[in-house]
């Protein structure tokens, strides 16, 4: 069994709050699937929550490099910022994108982009955030390859 990092919890009125609510509450285990009630069997209570500091600049490489010094200074998640072209879906050569590529996150235009975002990074071991807007679903599926 995990240490808590306290043993008492409850509300701010007092009112205890217990580890989980047991099978009889009709409720599912945290810890266990379908997950429900969070991915880790005692949640908060034995570890911290996953924080992580929203970085990206510039191109994929320089943002990766940032990445990695996060990592290496104990950070456990990343949080990508888009430049505003990514977030609206055009490409950094589209005359739209003009003085707006890597101005306010990082660049994403292709998937080799995204590989060289994520390159030495333990994707297996790290969680990581994307705030994206329409294209969701096109860099959900450059992560996944």
């Amino acid at each position: 069994m995990v240490e808590f990092r306290k043993s008492n919890w409850e509300t701010l009125g007092g009112l205890p709050i217990p580890a989980y609510y047991a099978p009889s509450e009709n409720v599912e285990r945290p810890g266990h699937p379908p997950y429900t009630r969070g991915i880790h069997e005692n949640m908060y209570r034995s570890r911290l929550w996953t924080m992580r500091q929203y970085a990206g600049f510039s191109s994929a490489k320089e943002t990766n490099e940032r990445f990695r010094l996060l990592l290496e200074r104990g950070q456990k998640g990343l949080s990508v910022a888009f430049d505003l072209p990514t977030q609206l879906g055009i490409d950094a050569d589209d005359p739209l994108s003009e003085g707006e590529v890597g101005k306010v996150g990082v660049s994403i235009s292709c998937l080799q982009d995204m590989r060289d975002l994520f390159a030495e990074i333990p994707l297996d071991k790290v969680s990581t955030s994307m705030t994206i807007n329409a294209p969701a679903m096109i860099l959900l599926a450059m992560y996944c390859v």
